[in-house]
Protein backbone atom coordinates (compact mmCIF):
# COMPACT_ATOMS: atom_id res chain seq x y z
CA UNK A 1 0.00 0.00 0.00
CA UNK A 2 1.10 3.44 -0.88
CA UNK A 3 -0.40 6.50 1.44
CA UNK A 4 1.16 9.65 -0.70
CA UNK A 5 0.33 13.01 -0.11
CA UNK A 6 -1.16 13.12 -4.17
CA UNK A 7 -3.29 10.33 -3.09
CA UNK A 8 -4.16 12.09 0.60
CA UNK A 9 -5.08 15.26 -1.52
CA UNK A 10 -7.61 13.78 -4.29
CA UNK A 11 -9.38 12.23 -1.35
CA UNK A 12 -9.36 15.12 0.25
CA UNK A 13 -10.71 17.21 -2.28
CA UNK A 14 -13.26 14.42 -3.67
CA UNK A 15 -15.17 14.42 0.11
CA UNK A 16 -15.46 17.86 -0.32
CA UNK A 17 -18.44 17.36 -2.54
CA UNK A 18 -19.96 14.74 -0.22
CA UNK A 19 -22.61 15.21 1.47
CA UNK A 20 -22.26 15.51 5.64
CA UNK A 21 -25.05 12.48 6.42
CA UNK A 22 -22.35 10.97 8.95
CA UNK A 23 -22.02 14.08 11.36
CA UNK A 24 -26.25 14.47 11.04
CA UNK A 25 -27.20 11.88 13.72
CA UNK A 26 -24.82 12.95 16.42
CA UNK A 27 -24.41 17.24 16.57
CA UNK A 28 -27.91 17.53 17.86
CA UNK A 29 -26.71 15.61 21.65
CA UNK A 30 -24.63 18.98 22.43
CA UNK A 31 -26.43 22.06 23.67
CA UNK A 32 -23.68 24.34 22.28
CA UNK A 33 -26.39 26.63 20.80
CA UNK A 34 -26.89 27.47 24.39
CA UNK A 35 -23.66 27.48 25.68
CA UNK A 36 -23.42 30.29 22.97
CA UNK A 37 -26.18 32.31 23.60
CA UNK A 38 -25.32 32.60 27.04
CA UNK A 39 -21.93 33.95 26.67
CA UNK A 40 -23.84 36.75 24.55
CA UNK A 41 -26.72 37.35 27.56
CA UNK A 42 -22.91 37.97 29.92
CA UNK A 43 -22.16 40.46 27.06
CA UNK A 44 -18.94 38.33 25.57
CA UNK A 45 -18.82 38.08 21.99
CA UNK A 46 -17.91 33.63 21.77
CA UNK A 47 -16.08 32.27 18.88
CA UNK A 48 -18.23 29.68 17.98
CA UNK A 49 -16.05 27.96 15.64
CA UNK A 50 -13.64 27.34 17.83
CA UNK A 51 -15.70 25.51 19.80
CA UNK A 52 -17.64 23.59 16.93
CA UNK A 53 -14.18 22.58 16.45
CA UNK A 54 -13.36 21.25 20.19
CA UNK A 55 -17.03 20.02 20.80
CA UNK A 56 -18.44 18.60 17.43
CA UNK A 57 -16.13 18.02 14.87
CA UNK A 58 -12.93 17.18 17.12
CA UNK A 59 -14.68 15.13 19.59
CA UNK A 60 -18.35 13.83 18.79
CA UNK A 61 -17.96 13.50 15.04
CA UNK A 62 -14.44 12.14 15.33
CA UNK A 63 -15.69 9.64 18.48
CA UNK A 64 -18.17 8.71 16.18
CA UNK A 65 -16.11 7.95 12.92
CA UNK A 66 -13.79 6.10 15.19
CA UNK A 67 -16.57 4.16 17.26
CA UNK A 68 -19.74 3.60 14.57
CA UNK A 69 -17.61 3.68 11.94
CA UNK A 70 -14.56 1.62 13.10
CA UNK A 71 -12.02 4.59 11.05
CA UNK A 72 -8.50 4.75 12.04
CA UNK A 73 -8.51 8.30 11.64
CA UNK A 74 -10.05 11.51 10.24
CA UNK A 75 -8.84 13.43 7.21
CA UNK A 76 -10.25 17.08 7.29
CA UNK A 77 -9.95 20.06 4.67
CA UNK A 78 -8.30 22.63 7.73
CA UNK A 79 -4.89 24.44 6.39
CA UNK A 80 -3.20 23.10 9.50
CA UNK A 81 -0.02 20.52 10.38
CA UNK A 82 1.24 18.14 12.91
CA UNK A 83 4.19 17.18 14.31
CA UNK A 84 3.60 13.23 13.17
CA UNK A 85 2.76 13.98 9.74
CA UNK A 86 6.25 14.42 7.38
CA UNK A 87 7.21 11.20 10.01
CA UNK A 88 4.70 8.76 8.82
CA UNK A 89 1.81 10.00 6.63
CA UNK A 90 3.16 12.03 3.89
CA UNK A 91 6.31 9.72 3.37
CA UNK A 92 6.23 8.18 -0.43
CA UNK A 93 6.59 4.47 1.28
CA UNK A 94 5.37 1.08 1.09
CA UNK A 95 3.32 -0.17 4.24
CA UNK A 96 2.46 -4.26 4.29
CA UNK A 97 -0.41 -3.77 6.00
CA UNK A 98 -2.83 -0.82 6.08
CA UNK A 99 -3.13 -0.79 10.41
CA UNK A 100 0.85 -0.14 10.34
CA UNK A 101 -0.48 3.13 8.59
CA UNK A 102 -1.30 4.76 12.56
CA UNK A 103 0.61 2.40 14.33
CA UNK A 104 3.06 4.86 15.87
CA UNK A 105 0.29 6.77 16.58
CA UNK A 106 -1.27 5.00 19.05
CA UNK A 107 2.01 2.80 20.54
CA UNK A 108 3.93 5.61 20.96
CA UNK A 109 2.98 8.82 23.12
CA UNK A 110 5.24 11.04 22.15
CA UNK A 111 3.53 15.22 22.35
CA UNK A 112 1.61 16.19 19.10
CA UNK A 113 2.26 19.70 17.90
CA UNK A 114 -0.23 21.18 16.37
CA UNK A 115 1.57 23.57 13.39
CA UNK A 116 0.88 26.31 10.70
CA UNK A 117 0.32 25.24 7.36
CA UNK A 118 2.48 26.30 4.75
CA UNK A 119 -0.55 28.82 3.23
CA UNK A 120 0.22 31.44 6.26
CA UNK A 121 -2.83 33.48 4.32
CA UNK A 122 -5.39 30.62 5.05
CA UNK A 123 -3.90 28.88 8.27
CA UNK A 124 -6.72 27.57 10.41
CA UNK A 125 -4.50 26.59 13.60
CA UNK A 126 -6.50 29.47 14.98
CA UNK A 127 -9.73 27.45 14.89
CA UNK A 128 -8.31 24.33 16.00
CA UNK A 129 -6.28 25.99 19.35
CA UNK A 130 -8.83 23.78 21.67
CA UNK A 131 -8.24 20.48 20.24
CA UNK A 132 -7.01 17.33 22.37
CA UNK A 133 -4.07 15.71 22.26
CA UNK A 134 -6.38 12.09 21.34
CA UNK A 135 -7.45 13.98 18.00
CA UNK A 136 -5.04 15.05 17.06
CA UNK A 137 -3.18 12.07 16.86
CA UNK A 138 -5.95 10.32 15.28
CA UNK A 139 -6.39 13.40 12.55
CA UNK A 140 -4.79 14.04 8.84
CA UNK A 141 -4.95 17.38 7.69
CA UNK A 142 -3.36 16.63 3.89
CA UNK A 143 -3.66 20.71 3.20
CA UNK A 144 -1.42 21.59 5.61
CA UNK A 145 1.65 21.87 3.02
CA UNK A 146 -0.25 23.42 0.39
CA UNK A 147 -0.93 26.82 -0.61
CA UNK A 148 -4.84 27.25 -1.44
CA UNK A 149 -3.49 28.13 -5.46
CA UNK A 150 -2.01 24.80 -5.75
CA UNK A 151 -5.21 22.65 -3.99
CA UNK A 152 -6.97 24.36 -6.70
CA UNK A 153 -4.65 23.29 -9.61
CA UNK A 154 -4.55 19.45 -8.48
CA UNK A 155 -8.59 19.43 -8.57
CA UNK A 156 -8.51 21.46 -12.15
CA UNK A 157 -5.81 18.24 -13.19
CA UNK A 158 -7.93 15.77 -12.05
CA UNK A 159 -11.47 17.59 -13.04
CA UNK A 160 -12.68 18.19 -9.62
CA UNK A 161 -15.11 21.33 -11.09
CA UNK A 162 -17.32 21.33 -8.30
CA UNK A 163 -14.37 21.73 -5.73
CA UNK A 164 -13.32 24.79 -8.09
CA UNK A 165 -16.52 26.57 -8.04
CA UNK A 166 -16.99 25.89 -3.86
CA UNK A 167 -17.00 28.95 -2.67
CA UNK A 168 -15.47 29.87 0.89
CA UNK A 169 -17.20 29.23 4.18
CA UNK A 170 -17.98 32.68 5.87
CA UNK A 171 -20.90 32.21 7.97
CA UNK A 172 -20.74 31.85 11.53
CA UNK A 173 -21.15 28.85 12.84
CA UNK A 174 -25.10 28.03 14.58
CA UNK A 175 -26.04 31.40 12.40
CA UNK A 176 -24.48 30.89 8.81
CA UNK A 177 -25.74 33.31 6.68
CA UNK A 178 -28.16 34.89 8.35
CA UNK A 179 -28.68 38.71 10.14
CA UNK A 180 -27.23 38.15 13.20
CA UNK A 181 -29.50 40.58 14.99
CA UNK A 182 -32.22 38.45 14.08
CA UNK A 183 -31.14 35.55 14.76
CA UNK A 184 -30.04 36.63 18.51
CA UNK A 185 -33.34 38.32 18.96
CA UNK A 186 -35.22 35.15 18.22
CA UNK A 187 -33.75 33.62 21.30
CA UNK A 188 -32.91 36.55 23.53
CA UNK A 189 -35.00 39.04 25.29
CA UNK A 190 -34.58 43.05 23.81
CA UNK A 191 -32.70 44.73 26.50
CA UNK A 192 -33.06 48.85 25.16
CA UNK A 193 -30.77 50.81 26.18
CA UNK A 194 -28.53 53.94 25.22
CA UNK A 195 -25.72 54.69 22.63
CA UNK A 196 -23.57 56.84 25.07
CA UNK A 197 -20.47 59.00 24.30
CA UNK A 198 -17.23 57.53 25.95
CA UNK A 199 -15.96 61.25 26.18
CA UNK A 200 -18.79 63.83 27.17
CA UNK A 201 -21.46 61.03 28.41
CA UNK A 202 -23.57 62.56 25.84
CA UNK A 203 -26.75 60.27 24.78
CA UNK A 204 -26.64 59.87 21.02
CA UNK A 205 -29.38 57.12 20.73
CA UNK A 206 -31.00 54.10 21.70
CA UNK A 207 -30.18 50.42 20.85
CA UNK A 208 -32.48 47.12 20.81
CA UNK A 209 -29.69 45.31 23.16
CA UNK A 210 -26.31 45.94 24.52
CA UNK A 211 -25.16 41.71 23.60
CA UNK A 212 -25.93 42.73 19.73
CA UNK A 213 -22.73 44.90 20.06
CA UNK A 214 -19.24 43.60 20.07
CA UNK A 215 -16.06 46.35 20.88
CA UNK A 216 -14.58 47.96 17.91
CA UNK A 217 -17.86 47.66 15.36
CA UNK A 218 -19.29 50.24 13.96
CA UNK A 219 -22.61 51.48 15.92
CA UNK A 220 -25.64 52.16 13.52
CA UNK A 221 -26.73 55.23 15.36
CA UNK A 222 -29.91 56.75 14.16
CA UNK A 223 -30.10 60.34 12.58
CA UNK A 224 -25.75 60.45 13.16
CA UNK A 225 -24.27 60.48 9.62
CA UNK A 226 -20.40 60.05 10.99
CA UNK A 227 -19.19 56.68 12.02
CA UNK A 228 -19.38 56.04 15.70
CA UNK A 229 -17.29 52.74 17.33
CA UNK A 230 -18.18 50.23 20.49
CA UNK A 231 -15.68 50.58 22.64
CA UNK A 232 -17.49 49.43 26.49
CA UNK A 233 -20.64 47.74 27.19
CA UNK A 234 -22.35 48.67 30.72
CA UNK A 235 -24.12 45.11 31.74
CA UNK A 236 -26.14 46.76 34.56
CA UNK A 237 -27.66 49.12 32.77
CA UNK A 238 -27.80 48.01 29.09
CA UNK A 239 -25.77 51.38 28.13
CA UNK A 240 -23.21 51.23 24.99
CA UNK A 241 -20.51 53.49 25.09
CA UNK A 242 -19.06 54.59 21.78
CA UNK A 243 -16.55 56.89 20.56
CA UNK A 244 -16.27 58.85 17.21
CA UNK A 245 -12.79 56.94 15.22
CA UNK A 246 -11.96 53.42 14.28
CA UNK A 247 -8.77 54.33 15.95
CA UNK A 248 -9.92 56.30 18.90
CA UNK A 249 -7.23 55.25 22.07
CA UNK A 250 -10.84 54.08 24.16
CA UNK A 251 -10.73 50.84 21.84
CA UNK A 252 -7.00 49.96 22.72
CA UNK A 253 -5.53 47.88 25.54
CA UNK A 254 -2.78 45.62 25.91
CA UNK A 255 -3.32 43.02 29.06
CA UNK A 256 -6.29 40.44 29.35
CA UNK A 257 -6.90 37.76 31.42
CA UNK A 258 -7.82 34.19 30.18
CA UNK A 259 -9.92 31.61 31.83
CA UNK A 260 -7.90 28.30 32.14
CA UNK A 261 -5.88 27.81 29.41
CA UNK A 262 -6.13 24.32 26.87
CA UNK A 263 -2.63 23.67 25.98
CA UNK A 264 -2.35 21.42 22.60
CA UNK A 265 0.53 19.40 24.66
CA UNK A 266 -2.14 19.20 27.29
CA UNK A 267 0.26 21.09 30.00
CA UNK A 268 1.90 24.46 29.97
CA UNK A 269 5.26 25.16 28.13
CA UNK A 270 8.19 24.22 30.40
CA UNK A 271 9.68 27.56 30.52
CA UNK A 272 6.48 29.40 31.67
CA UNK A 273 5.72 26.42 34.61
CA UNK A 274 9.85 27.22 35.34
CA UNK A 275 9.82 31.25 35.40
CA UNK A 276 5.70 31.55 35.24
CA UNK A 277 6.49 33.81 32.27
CA UNK A 278 6.92 33.40 28.94
CA UNK A 279 7.53 35.62 26.01
CA UNK A 280 5.42 34.24 22.64
CA UNK A 281 2.87 36.01 20.38
CA UNK A 282 -0.55 35.83 19.71
CA UNK A 283 -3.83 36.51 18.19
CA UNK A 284 -7.49 36.85 18.87
CA UNK A 285 -8.79 36.69 15.54
CA UNK A 286 -7.98 35.15 12.88
CA UNK A 287 -5.38 36.38 10.14
CA UNK A 288 -4.95 39.26 13.00
CA UNK A 289 -0.99 39.90 12.33
CA UNK A 290 0.93 38.10 15.91
CA UNK A 291 1.83 40.11 18.43
CA UNK A 292 4.32 39.57 21.11
CA UNK A 293 3.69 39.30 24.28
CA UNK A 294 4.21 38.14 27.97
CA UNK A 295 2.36 35.62 29.43
CA UNK A 296 2.01 35.22 33.47
CA UNK A 297 1.01 32.01 34.35
CA UNK A 298 -1.67 32.10 37.58
CA UNK A 299 -1.98 29.12 39.99
CA UNK A 300 -5.44 28.37 39.00
CA UNK A 301 -3.87 27.81 35.11
CA UNK A 302 -5.69 30.96 33.82
CA UNK A 303 -3.18 33.14 32.42
CA UNK A 304 -1.87 36.89 32.42
CA UNK A 305 -1.35 38.53 28.70
CA UNK A 306 0.48 41.67 28.20
CA UNK A 307 0.95 42.95 24.63
CA UNK A 308 4.20 44.50 23.57
CA UNK A 309 1.93 47.45 22.09
CA UNK A 310 -1.61 48.06 22.40
CA UNK A 311 -4.07 45.72 20.43
CA UNK A 312 -7.94 47.37 19.08
CA UNK A 313 -10.76 45.72 20.20
CA UNK A 314 -9.91 43.39 23.02
CA UNK A 315 -12.62 41.16 23.43
CA UNK A 316 -14.23 38.91 26.03
CA UNK A 317 -15.19 35.97 24.84
CA UNK A 318 -12.99 35.84 22.23
CA UNK A 319 -10.06 33.44 22.34
CA UNK A 320 -6.12 34.83 22.79
CA UNK A 321 -4.05 32.00 20.96
CA UNK A 322 -0.97 31.45 21.52
CA UNK A 323 2.09 30.79 18.90
CA UNK A 324 5.81 30.21 19.46
CA UNK A 325 7.47 29.95 16.63
CA UNK A 326 5.21 27.99 13.84
CA UNK A 327 3.76 26.38 16.70
CA UNK A 328 0.32 26.68 18.01
CA UNK A 329 0.81 26.18 21.87
CA UNK A 330 -3.24 26.53 22.53
CA UNK A 331 -5.65 29.14 23.45
CA UNK A 332 -7.79 30.66 25.98
CA UNK A 333 -10.80 32.54 26.19
CA UNK A 334 -10.31 36.23 27.44
CA UNK A 335 -12.33 36.83 30.59
CA UNK A 336 -10.81 40.35 31.22
CA UNK A 337 -8.99 43.38 29.63
CA UNK A 338 -7.31 45.80 31.41
CA UNK A 339 -7.89 49.58 30.86
CA UNK A 340 -7.69 51.19 27.76
CA UNK A 341 -4.93 54.05 26.30
CA UNK A 342 -7.70 56.58 27.39
CA UNK A 343 -8.61 55.59 30.25
CA UNK A 344 -4.79 55.53 30.99
CA UNK A 345 -4.71 59.51 29.38
CA UNK A 346 -7.25 60.20 31.61
CA UNK A 347 -5.61 59.29 34.54
CA UNK A 348 -9.25 57.57 35.99
CA UNK A 349 -10.11 54.57 36.88
CA UNK A 350 -12.73 53.87 34.30
CA UNK A 351 -13.62 55.80 31.39
CA UNK A 352 -16.16 58.30 31.08
CA UNK A 353 -17.74 56.27 33.99
CA UNK A 354 -18.07 52.97 31.77
CA UNK A 355 -19.27 49.90 34.18
CA UNK A 356 -17.80 46.96 35.43
CA UNK A 357 -19.71 44.19 33.58
CA UNK A 358 -17.93 44.97 30.21
CA UNK A 359 -15.55 42.70 30.70
CA UNK A 360 -12.86 45.53 31.58
CA UNK A 361 -10.32 45.87 34.43
CA UNK A 362 -10.13 49.30 36.07
CA UNK A 363 -6.52 49.19 36.48
CA UNK A 364 -6.33 46.33 38.86
CA UNK A 365 -4.28 43.89 36.90
CA UNK A 366 -0.01 43.01 37.41
CA UNK A 367 2.50 45.73 36.42
CA UNK A 368 4.16 43.74 33.44
CA UNK A 369 5.46 44.71 30.27
CA UNK A 370 7.23 42.34 27.65
CA UNK A 371 11.23 42.75 27.40
CA UNK A 372 11.18 41.79 23.96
Amino acid sequence: MMCSRTVLHLGTLRCLHQPGSVAQPVIPRFGRLSDFLNEYEKGRTPNPDIICNKHIKFSCFFHYALDNLGADAVATGHYARTSLEDEEVFQQKHIKRPEGLFRNRFEIRNVVKLLQAADSFKDQTFFLSQVSQDALRRTIFPLGGLTKDFVKKIAAENRLHHVLQKKESMGICFVGKRNFEHFILQYLQPQPGKFISIEDNKVLGTHKGWFLYTLGQRAKISGLREPWFVVEKDGTKGDVFVAPRTDHPALYRDLLRTNRVHWIAEEPPSALVRDKMMECHFRFFHQMALVPCVLTLNQDGTVWLTAVRAVRALTPGQFAVFYKGDECLGSGKILRVGPSAYTLQKGQGKAGGAPEGSGSIPGDGPSLRPSL
